[in-house]
Formats: structure tokens, C-alpha cells, sequence
């Protein structure tokens, strides 16, 4: 959501004393300073409540009435897992006798019962959710806090407490928690439910209350990254220079340093894998622009692709491909800023292929072809269950300058925040890519991992 998020006054609730927040997230911003914000009722800043993440990446509930706290939840544990959807509810009775059932939370159907710090709300009284306020999704009233992530099936339920399994439930197959499209629920007044279907109208109400949000600074971005299929991102977790930032979800990635990179988070040593790569800008004096492979993890500044064992990477400079510090071979041209790279990754048969703008390598130093033919083109690799991590990470590195910005699509049809202007999927109907995807291959995503991978 980056700067973007959802803004309404809500009205009188069905009953103050009751509520549910259930939604599920996958997070981007991975920020040791500022905190992100999910939810957040507020008159001031003495009164306001919020549900989001500090910068220590902890979960938490919170909520000042008056100028005192009056409820705080904060997670033992953190939420670092940048490439998984996971499923939270915050459930709420504050006419309940107990104090610790007052306010429960849970994660993918397990109650969170940890806290580092507890303060529970006192019993029959009101607070800031669900009253005649403004709410925001996305922000923090109180300053330019936002939540960098994607968000779906997002319900507010006014009067009732639901458990978790309200709202998702077990596949039956696969054994993992997911959505339930339809819950059966009592919304009441102030309820919403915000599936992010209509991408004109991203904060449109589907609970029948007609209660929808208005889109705040920019627009919201919708994409076909949901917790029924995940896609691939990069990972904030393994970006070898300490000054890399993420944004967009984890698919823009910037660095002002030479020889920062990162990978996707998803490993790939089987089956035939396609995505797409987009160098924005560069802040060095050449196209210092490298993408590939990395098949070991760097354990130093310098080591981009090219220079590993198990690494292969093209250059922008000049489209010469580069394994192992071999000086680089003949390979295709140079590319710059604003050209799409597509990158074809075959674990089957150990080779690798690039296009510039939809037209393939001939491996003779030009780009050549429209048409994918795996007969020409194809750099050698080392067969993935053979390399140190026992498969290949998808990455993206700047070799010398001063660094500047790639965007990445896996699958999700942005770059950036920009939607691609094709609407190429693969054979399985997944993805959307800007240049048709080879024959074969596929967008990086977890139904097609789990049939082709």
C-alpha cells in the first residue's frame, strides 16, 4: 500500500462493547523505525486505537482513551515472513468477566497467548474501535505511518466476537489454513467486509452495509498475489548491502551502493520458471545493471552473481553473461533503464535464457528473436541440485557505481505501480506478464510450484 490507504467516519455501532477484525496480510516493510498500521480509530491523539506492527516488527493492539491506555497487546514474537499470507483476528468482549478473554488474538487459527506486554481493556467499557470515528486502513492518524504490504478479505464486524474459524478453514487437501469467501457473519452498522475486487473502487464495501472507504493518497494497487495463490517476491531478509530498501510490495528494490542485490524468496530447482525484470534507474556512470541467478549465498559486499560459483548474471553495459569471474562471454547487447529482461530458467535440462523487451538472445551478442526456440540462446548452468543452496534464487544486483532501482514482476502484472501493458498469462492461466511466457514455462507462483516444481 506504500503511501496509499483507506479512509471513512464511521457511525454509531450496533454495540461498542463487541467487535471482530479479521484480515489477512502479506507484509513488505521490514522498518526498524516506524510502525504500520492495519486498522486505526481515532478522535486525537488521546483517543485513538490501533491494530499494526512496531518497528520491531511486533504485533500490536492498542488503544488510548482520555490520554491513558486503556488496552496493549505487543506480540512476543515477530513478524518477519515477508513471503507467506497469514491470517489475523482480533477479537473483542469487554463484557466479559475474565480479563484475559476480553480481547483475543489469533494467528492462521492459533491464539496468540505471549505477549511482552499485556494490558487488557476494563470490563463493560468503551473504547475507540468501533465508535462514531475516523478510520483508516493503511495509515496512522497521527503522523505519515503507513503499512507497505498487500492486504485481502478484510472484515470489521460490529456487536459480535468471532473466532478465527469464522473466517477460514482447512483445506482439506493441502492441510493449510485459508479463506472462507462467504463467512457467515452479523456485520452490524459500523461492519464491513473489503475483498479488493473492483479495481476502480478499491475500497467498495461487499457486507451489504454499503459502508466503503475512500482511497487516500495515490492508488492502491491490485494484484492476483492472494493467500489461495502466493507469488513470488523479493526478500527484504537477504539483501547483502545493510542500505537496500523495499517497496511495492517487495517487487521494487533500491540501493544507493555498488554491489547491492538481493533474491526472490522462492527457490527454484525443478521444473521451467519464467519472470520478468525492470531496471528503473541507475545512480553510476555505465548501465552497472546485473540480473540472474544465485545458486550460494553471498557472505560479502561484492560477491554479485558473476563473480560465484554457482552464479550467472547479464550485464547491462555491455549483454555479456558472467559466471564464476570469467570475464564474461559473448552473449547478447546492452540494456538500460526502461527495457523489460525476461528471464527463462530450465532446471530440467540446466540452461538459462534472456530477452530484452520480448526478443531472446541468439548467445551471439544481439537479441534476436520474438519467438523462444530452447535451441538457441541457452547458457549452460550447473544443475540446481549440485549448487551450495540446492537450487537457484531469481536476483538482481548493481555491480559498480552508486547503485539505483530494479522493479520485478513474478507474475502480479506491475512494475512498481505501473500494471504492465500486456495481459500474458502462462498455459496454466497464472500471472500476468508483459511478454508472452515460453512454452513450457511458468510464473512463479505456489500452484504452479506445487504442479510443475
Amino acid at each position: 500500500m506504500a503511501s496509499t490507504y483507506l479512509t471513512r467516519t464511521s457511525s454509531s455501532p450496533t454495540n461498542a462493547l463487541k467487535w471482530t477484525y479479521s484480515f489477512w496480510v502479506k507484509i513488505s516493510s521490514l522498518s526498524t523505525s516506524d510502525d504500520t498500521f492495519l486498522l486505526d480509530f481515532n478522535t486525537d491523539d488521546n483517543n485513538r486505537s490501533n491494530i499494526g506492527f512496531n518497528g520491531s516488527q511486533q504485533l500490536v493492539v492498542y488503544e488510548k482513551v482520555s490520554g491513558s491506555t486503556s488496552q496493549l497487546f505487543t506480540s512476543n514474537r515477530l513478524f518477519r515472513d515477508s513471503s507467506a499470507w497469514m491470517h489475523i483476528v482480533v477479537s473483542c468482549d469487554r463484557t466479559l468477566s475474565t480479563a484475559g478473554d476480553r480481547t483475543k488474538i489469533y494467528i492462521n487459527n492459533v491464539q496468540e497467548t505471549s505477549f511482552a506486554s499485556q494490558t487488557n481493556p476494563a470490563q463493560n467499557t468503551t473504547g475507540i474501535i468501533n465508535t462514531a470515528v475516523s478510520t483508516l486502513i493503511g495509515k496512522y492518524s497521527q503522523n505519515t505511518y503507513y503499512f507497505d504490504g498487500s492486504l485481502t478479505h478484510v472484515h470489521f464486524v460490529d456487536g459480535t466476537a468471532y473466532d478465527a474459524s469464522t473466517f477460514g478453514e482447512t483445506d482439506s487437501t493441502s492441510g493449510i489454513w485459508k479463506p472462507k469467501t462467504a463467512p457467515s457473519v452479523t456485520y452490524g452498522n459500523n461492519g464491513f467486509f473489503l475483498k479488493f475486487e473492483n479495481s476502480g473502487a478499491m475500497g467498495t464495501d461487499s457486507s451489504g452495509n454499503s459502508n466503503t472507504f475512500t482511497v487516500g493518497g495515490g492508488t492502491l494497487t491490485q494484484n492476483v498475489d492472494t493467500p489461495s495463490n502466493n507469488f513470488a517476491t523479493l526478500n527484504p531478509l537477504n539483501a547483502y548491502y545493510t542500505n537496500s530498501t523495499f517497496s511495492n510490495g517487495n517487487l521494487t528494490f533500491a540501493s544507493g551502493s555498488s554491489y547491492s542485490g538481493t533474491t526472490a524468496n522462492i527457490l527454484l530447482n525443478t521444473g521451467k520458471w519464467y519472470w520478468e525484470v525492470k531496471p528503473i534507474s541507475k545512480t553510476g556512470d555505465t548501465d552497472n545493471y546485473v540480473i540472474g541467478l544465485q545458486g550460494q549465498d553471498s557472505t560479502a559486499t561484492n560477491q554479485f552473481e558473476g563473480a560465484r560459483t554457482y552464479g550467472y548474471m547479464i550485464y547491462g553495459t555491455s549483454g555479456l553473461i558472467f559466471n564464476n569471474n570469467d570475464g564474461g562471454a559473448t552473449y547478447a547487447a546492452a540494456y538500460t533503464a526502461g527495457d523489460i529482461i525476461g528471464v527463462a530458467l530450465d532446471c530440467t535440462n540446466n540452461k538459462l535464457y534472456f530477452s530484452k523487451n520480448g526478443a531472446w538472445s541468439n548467445g551471439s551478442g544481439a537479441w534476436s528473436s520474438s519467438t523462444f526456440d530452447a535451441a538457441v540462446g541457452a547458457k549452460t548452468i550447473t544443475a540446481p541440485a549440485s549448487t551450495t543452496l540446492g537450487g537457484y534464487y531469481p536476483s538482481q544486483t548493481f555491480w559498480s557505481g552508486s547503485g539505483g532501482t530494479f522493479s520485478l514482476n513474478f507474475g502480479q502484472g506491475f512494475f512498481g505501480t505501473t500494471a504492465v501493458a500486456s495481459a500474458n498469462a502462462d498455459a496454466n492461466g497464472n500471472g500476468i506478464m508483459e511478454y508472452p511466457v515460453p512454452s513450457g514455462f511458468y510464473t512463479l507462483n505456489t500452484k504452479n510450484i506445487k504442479e510443475f516444481g
